[in-house]
């Protein structure tokens, strides 16, 4: 079935797998609308990034969101006094961010019920996805079950699908499907502590995960390291 003319949310951070989600809702026929956030993060060069991404694949709008999670901490995303661990560690790391999809997502739910959006398409990603709990299929499911009963839209039965495109794939096949859509990963931030020209460490678990991904899809790696 065409999506032509159809209308999504995207969720779009200004990393990898965003930039890649957006590709695949452009390719899929969606009228995009894209939503990035300011929510007192270690950087913004992600938010330049996501802008230039915007701009560069021809959605119809794209929006930053400000609030500050910064006040409550909790995260070394959020709180510059937890360091950004450089070495793998064991279970949930610090560099989660307390309820933060469950947070975006409800922006896009709202924003999507404005629009009438048929679609919110979001990078959650269940295989590379660093040990956090909102990155999972249950999550989703669970989101998708909420958001049925929690609007307006939901209730009268055309509520907006959270479509998550990279739930299932490892960081390689998120990359070779990106590139087959043409997206330029050298426009992408990933690392969690960029500096404010959007080099990346390369050394944090994103970029590790980064690293290991265009490796392992047998491609040139455009980032740009400090």
């Amino acid at each position: 079935m065409s999506n032509k003319n159809k209308t999504a949310v995207v969720l779009l951070s200004g990393g990898l797998d965003s930039a890649t989600v957006l590709a695949m809702a452009a390719a899929e026929g969606y009228n995009c609308h894209t939503l990035s956030f300011d929510y007192g993060q270690r950087h913004i060069a992600e938010l330049k990034a996501a802008q230039a991404i915007a701009q560069a694949s021809g959605a119809s709008d794209h929006q930053v969101i400000r609030f500050d999670m910064s006040g409550i901490g909790g995260s070394a995303l959020t709180d510059a006094a937890i360091a950004v661990p450089e070495m793998p560690t064991e279970g949930i790391p610090v560099t989660y961010v307390p309820a933060r999809n469950t947070i975006f997502l409800s922006f896009a739910l709202g924003y999507a019920e404005v629009l009438q959006a048929e679609a919110i398409f979001v990078g959650v990603n269940a295989v590379d996805y660093s040990g956090y709990p909102d990155c999972r299929p249950d999550y989703i499911e669970a989101f998708q079950a909420m958001a049925n009963q929690a609007t307006k839209a939901g209730v009268e039965g055309h509520g907006s699908k959270i479509v998550a495109p990279l739930l299932h794939l490892t960081k390689a096949d998120i990359i070779r499907a990106g590139s087959a859509l043409g997206v330029d990963y050298s426009q992408t931030v990933s690392c969690y502590q960029a500096d404010e020209l959007g080099r990346a460490c390369g050394r944090c678990d994103s970029c590790r995960l980064r690293k290991e991904g265009f490796a392992q899809a047998g491609l040139n790696d455009p980032t740009r390291y400090v």
